[in-house]
């Protein structure tokens, strides 16, 4: 087989690279390891940030995602029983978030590809990434029980964190930034709508806590639980009675119970690989990065991503030029670390650490004190949450 572009991985990353590319008549081919009905079942992220929404749209991919996606003006910040609500709109001149599940975001992808873009091999798991110091780069990958080479002219390593793109970046080329938290997040699906109708964000001196939903009948809601801690280990009611104390408000606010439909533990961690170029291989999404979820910044990092190198390959395509091609790594990873930044303070603000000492309680409900009291603080925090440009 041979294609332009070879694309690793039919996550958010791949997919919409895809879908662009197809749009400028660029060829390629993806590759994707697991089945159709997984990629299209394995939740994830759920909260799209304004430029995301704009990329869908402009690529044909935002019809249902605009009739059944919920539109967000802020976010609702809790502490010491107080609620505080940030205003997206006002802050930042118009912009807002929408939650729409990647799962949902994936499925629109897929669909399109299939219809009408070029060849998505579901099953198709890449082997190893061979010769992209050179001209011509290939992937060997193994579908229906054979191995088979993809030649291309380009790799696109969209394949996430434990994907074999980034292991053809040569040690001593690539350099890693990284941080492990000593916490992550129990999350659970409920068959209960939204006990309000924006995310939710609060700290608690019994740790974190997160109501944010799927659709307006189904919730999605979040603990800070110790590292290391399996789903299992919490019942249904503990859940709901620990969500109940975390979130409480000194107005009567209830949170709805419903039954529990999923359950699932988050590891949290902050991880860079420099470069995200290496010869003719270019990582994109998780292969490149990981945040932590506060932020709500693993999609749109991702999608951010797609549109940089898409936006190169065609600038190449049309002049001849690989002016963009040769900065695409530093031209995303000025988003990326800003985009690191601002997941570390959402999380370094409303997470409490094991072992935390009165000063640093203190420390956080002053900074607490100083968001929910200066404009400039806000807005800051609303034009990261809703998105920082993607250039």
């Amino acid at each position: 087989m041979r294609t332009c572009v070879g694309i690793i991985g039919a996550g958010p990353a791949g997919l919409v690279l895809a879908r662009l590319l197809h749009r400028a008549g660029i060829e390629a081919v993806v590759l994707e390891a697991r089945d159709r009905t997984y990629v299209e079942q394995r939740q994830r992220a759920g909260v799209l940030e304004q430029g995301t929404v704009d990329v869908l749209r402009a690529a044909g991919a935002g019809a249902r995602m605009d009739r059944e996606g919920l539109r967000h003006d802020g976010i609702e910040l809790r502490f010491e029983r107080r609620r505080h609500r940030v205003d997206f709109p006002g802050l930042t001149g118009g912009r807002s978030v929408t939650v729409y599940a990647q799962t949902e975001v994936c499925k629109d992808l897929i669909a399109l590809q299939l219809a009408g873009g070029g060849p998505l091999l579901f099953e198709a798991e890449a082997l190893a990434v061979e010769g992209v110091d050179t001209p011509s780069p290939r992937i060997r990958f193994r579908n229906q029980g054979r191995e088979d080479v993809l030649e291309c002219d380009y790799v696109a390593g969209c394949d996430g964190f434990w994907g074999v793109s980034r292991s053809a970046v040569p040690a001593g080329v690539g350099r890693v930034f990284e941080r492990a938290y000593p916490f992550g997040w129990l999350g659970i699906l409920a068959d209960v709508p939204p006990s309000h109708d924006e995310l939710v964000y609060a700290r608690h001196e019994r740790g974190f806590a997160l109501l944010s939903m799927r659709t307006p009948a189904v919730s999605r809601l979040y603990l800070q639980v110790p590292d290391g801690t399996k789903a299992q280990e919490w019942g249904e009611e503990e859940i709901w009675r620990e969500l109940e104390l975390r979130l409480e408000t000194a107005d009567g606010w209830r949170l709805r119970r419903g039954p529990v439909t999923q359950k699932s533990v988050t590891p949290m961690r902050s991880y860079v690989h420099e470069p995200m170029r290496y010869g003719r291989l270019f990582l994109a999404g998780d292969a490149a990065h990981i945040v932590p979820p506060t932020g709500a910044k693993g999609l749109n990092l991702a999608v951010g991503d797609a549109v940089v190198l898409a936006r190169a390959l065609a600038h190449e395509k049309e002049t001849g030029s690989a002016e963009l091609l040769d900065t695409y790594s530093a031209t995303c990873l000025r988003r990326v670390w800003q985009a690191e930044r601002f997941s570390y303070d959402m999380t370094t603000l409303l997470h409490r650490a094991p072992g935390a000492t009165a000063f640093e309680d203190r420390l956080q409900l002053a900074r607490l004190d100083r968001l929910t009291s200066s404009r400039a603080a806000e807005t800051d925090l609303a034009e990261a949450y809703t998105g920082f440009p993607l250039s």
